[in-house]
This record gives C-alpha cells, structure tokens and sequence, in this order.
C-alpha cells in the first residue's frame, strides 16, 4: 500500500461494462515528498475511489492485484484502489533517520 494524493476526477464516456458508475480519480505518489524527497515526474494513476475523496485527499493506495480483491469474486480490470481516507499523516524523524542509515549500511 502507498499513499498518493488525489489531483481530479476521471470521466469516462465509453467503459468496460464492469466500470458503470465507476467513481474514479487521478492521484499521484505522495511518500516519497513525507519523507523530504521530490517527486517530480512522478506518474499519474486512475485509482477507483468508492469512499469519494477529494481533490487535494491523501489516500492509501493498494496496486496491482491486490487492487481487484474487494471486488471478488467479481472480475474488474482495475490496477488501483483506494483502501482508506488519510486525515493526517506524519513520520518520525528518529524512524526516518534509522531507515536511511539502514540504506546507507
């Protein structure tokens, strides 16, 4: 799971039968900026929301296959999820410097 930041809404005027009313986002990865780093560049990702954030959400993304398991067993071609609404989210520095002297080692 990573977290991303939703920056629109997706309109779809012609769609898979199984994306009918599908409420779906772009986001972008947000992580790597909470732990000071840029993410320029960073991709653009169709996350299919059901709990309605809002442009501006930080959101807790699941991608790949686990993305399509809340909806089994129906099958949908979906490759992102949003699994949870963050209200805030915050790291401490003590874990943050543990991390990257564990990737420095």
């Amino acid at each position: 799971m990573q977290i991303y930041r939703i920056t629109g809404t997706v309109t779809l005027c012609r769609a898979h039968p199984s994306f009918q009313g599908a409420p779906l986002r772009t986001a972008v990865e947000h992580g790597s900026q909470l732990l000071g780093k840029t993410s320029e560049g960073a991709d653009m990702v169709v996350v299919w929301d059901p709990l309605g954030a809002d442009v501006g959400s930080l959101v807790a993304v699941s991608d790949g296959a686990e993305a399509a398991q809340p909806f089994r067993p129906e099958i949908k071609p979906v490759d992102a999820y949003c699994a949870a609404l963050l209200d805030q989210c915050s790291i401490d520095p003590r874990v943050l410097r543990s991390i990257e002297g564990d990737r420095a080692s």
